[in-house]
């Protein structure tokens, strides 16, 4: 079968692979560029993100900070940051007609609400300039040649003289990349749920609560911690802070099987200060039931509930309640411990801690150190971020810095 000739071949159909024809095409017309996907169509992920409203970045502007909220990658990805970050994606995506908003949360999404925003603006843009599109195109061979590589799929051939593999979490792909010498860190869920097995925890499902949340070891030490909202569902604990807690221990977590135990604190309060408060209502309330007379800032479902977790009875009077009561009230809701049974994820924005090692890859221009004019992006290499728009600026700014490079070099 005689080979189809390109300048430089895409592989995968995403965010991170469109974004990188699509700038390098516009800086240079003269090249001919393919974009391979595997699938029937091109940018799903994008077309689920945010619950199909694409979250396409997040308000943070400033380098050094952006850079944490990158469990793998922090270091890495500082310079490129420098070159291309947040203002930059929202003036990319504005100055071809997709004005984006943000949301209070800092998630930055489509004025539209609709991830079709994102897929138009690219469909639109990779016919105008003529890069081509191949679905079902299953990459299973990469070679090196004298002027460049080989690609075999299942069903064609191609030669280019630069290849930018944009496949995301793909086994094949990774096998391939091993194959010509790539270390690949051995991927594991990262972004998940908590399950917890408690009938009367998982009854306030749909209740969300600000907290910290602590992963314990096995003396009960506090060993990772992380803040946010925390939402309860019919088989767990989800919500920012159990997404970013998860993806910060994604490895940990993986060694003991998703077993091992977490304590939570429903307020951020000193204990001390909150055991003060609470005798306070005891003179203040003297007359009110436990249920009622608080104000502290928490759902009085939460607050029933926590009451009975420390054994007090919601309908007895504020008076009644003892020192050590009040004391035993205060650990449990400062110090509330549970153990998971396991993890669930969203299957379709599953995220993955693992890939190309971060050490063979110049972070300069995403170029292999190993194969000269063998660039990666995305989630192909070893960097994965919390939720919120991150893992797309991700893909973004490799891509771009990509398309700069073979710009100027090819």
């Amino acid at each position: 079968m005689e080979a189809l000739t390109y300048d430089v071949v895409v592989v995968g159909g995403g965010a991170a692979g469109f974004f990188c024809a699509i700038n390098l095409a516009e800086q240079r017309p003269d090249l001919k560029i393919v974009i391979l996907e595997k699938s029937k169509s091109v940018l799903q992920k994008v077309r689920i993100s945010g619950g199909g409203r694409c979250n396409v970045t997040h308000a943070e502007f400033d380098p050094k900070s952006l850079t944490a909220y990158y469990p793998r990658g922090e270091k890495e990805l500082l310079g490129p940051f420098h070159k291309f970050m947040t203002g930059d994606t929202v003036e990319w995506f504005e100055s071809r007609g997709v004005a984006l908003k943000i949301e209070e949360d800092g998630r930055m999404f489509p004025i539209s609400d609709s991830s079709q925003s994102i897929i138009s603006c690219f469909e639109e843009a990779v016919e105008r300039l003529g890069i081509e599109v191949l679905l079902q195109q299953n990459l299973v061979d990469l070679k090196l040649a004298a002027a460049g590589f080989e690609l075999n799929t299942t069903t064609s051939n191609f030669r280019a003289k630069a290849v930018v593999i944009t496949a995301g979490s793909s086994k094949k792909i990774w096998q391939l990349l091993a194959d010509k010498g790539h270390t690949i860190v051995p991927p594991v869920p990262s972004l998940f749920t908590f399950n917890i097995d408690n009938e009367a925890l998982l009854a306030l499902q749909g209740l969300s609560q600000p907290a910290t949340v602590e992963l314990l070891n096995d003396a009960g030490k506090a060993w990772q911690s992380q803040a946010g909202p925390v939402l309860v569902t019919h088989w767990g604990l989800s919500g920012p802070g159990i997404l970013k807690l998860s993806a910060v221990a994604a490895r940990e977590l993986a060694v003991c099987d998703y077993k091992f135990n977490i304590r939570l604190a429903w307020l951020e309060l000193p204990e001390q200060e909150l055991f003060e408060y609470l005798k306070s209502l005891r003179l203040k309330r003297a007359k009110q039931q436990v249920q009622n007379g608080y104000e502290l800032d928490m759902p009085k479902r939460l607050w029933s509930y926590l009451l009975d977790r420390a054994g007090l009875n919601p309908k007895a009077l504020w008076s009644d309640q003892s020192n050590a009561k009040l004391q035993q009230l205060t650990s449990t809701v400062l110090k509330d411990v549970y153990q998971v049974t396991g993890k669930s994820t969203y299957k379709d924005e599953f995220v993955t801690a693992g890939g190309v090692a971060l050490s063979e890859l110049n972070f300069k221009n995403f170029e292999s150190k190993i194969v000269s004019r063998l660039y990666m992006a995305g989630e192909v290499i070893n960097v994965d971020a919390l939720t919120g728009g991150f893992n797309f600026q991700n893909a973004w700014t490799g891509a771009y810095l990509i398309a700069q490079d073979l710009n100027d070099t090819i």
